[in-house]
């Protein structure tokens, strides 16, 4: 009988085993927040903390000491977060979740987190082992990025409104200037016409209000002085507070200045005081103040703080109803508002955020219930003296500046093309008048006589058109007119060839501007 020897079967070699003070030492280690909970005996399913690692310690300014037997969940903002997980089945990847972390001071902080469940033998939990990541600045900046887009869309709508607007209010302020030439012998007629005129120019200002907002017109940046925007305002603030609360002005001496639209400040301001005005109790007070702000390197810590340098601040503070955290986060969104229907568009103050924003400035909030609102705006001192505004005139009839040039006119809006070219006929100008480029250029190529002027509006395709005319009439004028900007200067045209002039524009200065490119 053969025998065979028996081989001796080897046994895989066992890893060695992880001393515990390594273990320690790398969950020590770790970027993340990592705490591990002991699990309870009996159902319901709850955990005590046993050990939490420095990182977490220092990114909720809670330590070690403070944090062993607590029970895990009263580290969330939301109880349920560690009650989702115990019911969850624990099969699979890790269960994960994000949402806010309290702090040692009270406040909380934005986290991610990864829970993962450790069993026995017997497969009862016996430990939790979670890992935590703030991602607080991120959430910020994603939020401040879902509000830029939202203003960027309402923005859009603003645009495309006030482009329409614009015509209308050319209309408007268009025949109340033809009107006056025929009624300059009768005053009181004139009187009429004329108010309807200032309130031609208020609709003008909202417009330009309105594509600020949208960042879709340029600022008439000029230096300017908020001391001086805050006292020339005073008697109206005063007027709007009525009996409901008291004008205080705390205004620095030697305020320095700014470059800002004087015009669009000044909506600012009063949006802002009747926010104020509305939020006082009991006959309260409103505050006006101005002040010299620098904020120096290592003060911004975050990327959305102020960054170092000099500013100017201006702020409007009220001791009234004040606002909860949730609703200073959707302030500055357009449409929202706390206000009851048919008292606020929610429009308000995301026209000042616009501005500012637009003016290279900051706005800051700080607001609690019944202790009332501070809103700061911080705008880039500037060296340079204030700069005095031009006297605001009544209508005067339009001049007569007298023409016999032949003149090219392209405007899309069927009124305001009869009417400019009305107008400029009315002057002695020959005017041959198209709603497009397309129909300008075809008209070009029918008409025997040279033209010396071209009006038409700043838009794609405008440039192309001119160097097709100025190539049978290199001599040829060119007046552009635009809605969302002042007209950029077209290449090879000399500056005195050339001139551009931003809707709603008044006629007078359509006459104006027409003789002195033709004299030039």
């Amino acid at each position: 009988m053969e025998h065979r020897t028996a081989r001796a079967v080897k046994k895989p070699a066992s890893s060695p085993r992880t001393p515990d003070a390594l273990l320690a030492a790398a969950m020590r280690a770790q970027g993340d927040g990592v705490v591990i909970s002991a699990a309870s005996a009996r159902p319901p399913l709850t955990f005590r903390i046993v050990f939490a690692n420095d990182s977490f310690c220092a990114m909720t300014g809670r330590p070690l000491a403070e944090l062993v037997h607590q029970r895990h969940a009263t580290l969330h903002a939301d109880r349920g977060d560690i009650a989702r997980f115990a019911r969850a089945p624990h099969a699979g990847p890790p269960f994960s979740g994000e949402g806010y972390l309290l702090l040692e001071d009270g406040s909380t902080l934005y986290a991610t987190w990864s829970f993962s469940l450790i069993r026995n033998r017997r497969g009862r939990p016996t430990h939790l082992i979670a890992s935590y990541r703030d991602t607080t600045e991120k959430r910020r900046l994603q939020e401040a990025l879902v509000h830029a887009q939202r203003l960027d869309a309402v923005g859009r709508l603003a645009g495309g409104v006030a482009h329409d607007f614009n015509n209308l209010i050319a209309i408007i302020n268009g025949f109340c200037e033809m009107l006056a030439a025929h009624i300059a012998d009768r005053p009181q007629a004139l009187r009429e016409v004329n108010e309807i005129h200032q309130a031609g120019l208020r609709a003008a200002a909202l417009t330009r209000q309105l594509l600020a907002f949208g960042r879709r017109q340029p600022m008439d940046a000029r230096i300017m002085n908020f001391n001086d925007l805050a006292r020339n305002n005073a008697e109206i603030v005063v007027r709007l507070l009525g009996s409901s609360g008291r004008l205080e002005l705390d205004l620095a001496p030697d305020l320095h200045n700014v470059r800002a639209d004087p015009t669009q400040f000044q909506q600012v301001l009063l949006n802002l005081l009747i926010n104020a005005r509305d939020a006082l109790r009991d006959h309260g007070c409103v505050t006006l103040s101005t002040a010299n702000r620098e904020i120096k390197p290592g003060r911004n810590r975050r990327i959305s703080d102020v960054p170092p340098g000099r500013y100017v601040c201006l702020s409007v503070t009220d001791n009234g109803t004040g606002m909860d955290a949730e609703t200073q986060k959707h302030l500055f969104e357009p449409f929202f508002t706390t206000k009851p229907e048919g008292k606020g568009t929610g429009l308000g103050l995301a026209l000042v955020y616009g501005v500012v924003q637009q003016s290279s400035g900051y706005i800051n909030v700080r607001s609690a219930l019944l202790a009332g609102t501070t809103v700061e705006i911080l705008l880039p001192e500037v060296q340079e003296p204030v700069e005095q505004d031009a006297a605001v005139v009544p209508i005067s009839p339009l001049p007569e500046t007298r023409g016999h040039e032949t003149l090219l006119v392209v405007e899309d809006n069927d009124v305001v093309r009869r009417m400019l070219a009305g107008m400029l006929t009315t002057d002695g100008y020959h005017v041959l008048a198209a709603k497009t480029t397309k129909a300008m250029l075809a008209l070009a190529r029918e008409q025997p006589r040279p033209v010396q002027l071209l009006i038409a509006v700043a838009e794609k395709g405008t440039a192309a058109a001119v160097r097709t005319l100025r190539a049978r009439w290199p001599d040829l004028r060119v007046l552009l007119v635009g809605n969302l900007d002042v007209p950029s200067p077209l290449a090879g045209l000399a500056p005195s060839h050339q001139t551009g002039l931003a809707k709603p524009y008044a006629l007078s200065e359509i006459l104006r501007r027409v003789r002195m490119l033709l004299d030039a």
